[in-house]
């Protein structure tokens, strides 16, 4: 997947993309979580145990959403944040379905369907982003020099 220059993504107005554009841009796996609100199986994803030093974007738009000095092992087999890098980039809804009350969370920019937040984290925040890795793209850190 290649994204736009940080001037396009800023200016694209993400919700008024196609369902056909959607699809074009996401591969199926990506498309059913992150439009349909799906959830991959547990320790299936790309980003679940993955160890490197950057951030974690939005698959769909770009925005920057999780550190990996954030990240933690939950052991529920999904990559898992105890904190996101902007309150404001995350949107939160509930969620009844499956016989559970949940919250839902989101991109704020293009309405990505990412995860659920649970109060089960660690400290500091006691907070748990459970996040779908087909809903993030990686960027990582570059080296210091």
């Amino acid at each position: 997947m290649s994204y736009s220059s940080p001037k396009e993504l800023s200016s694209k107005n993400w919700l008024n993309l196609t369902d056909d554009e959607w699809r074009s841009k996401l591969t199926d796996q990506q498309y059913k979580v992150t439009r349909t609100g799906d959830t991959e199986r547990a320790f299936s994803g790309k980003y679940w145990d993955y160890k490197e030093s950057g951030k974690y974007n939005c698959i769909c738009c770009g925005i920057p959403l999780f550190n990996s000095t954030n990240k933690f092992d939950s052991g529920t087999g999904w990559p898992s944040f105890f904190d996101c890098i902007k309150e404001e980039s995350i949107t939160k809804k509930y969620d009844d379905s499956h016989g559970m009350m949940r919250t839902e969370i989101c991109c704020a920019k293009c309405n990505s369907h990412l995860g659920h937040l649970f109060n089960d984290g660690p400290q500091p925040t006691k907070k748990r982003y459970c996040v779908n890795s087909a809903s993030l793209a990686f960027i990582k850190d570059e080296p210091k020099s």
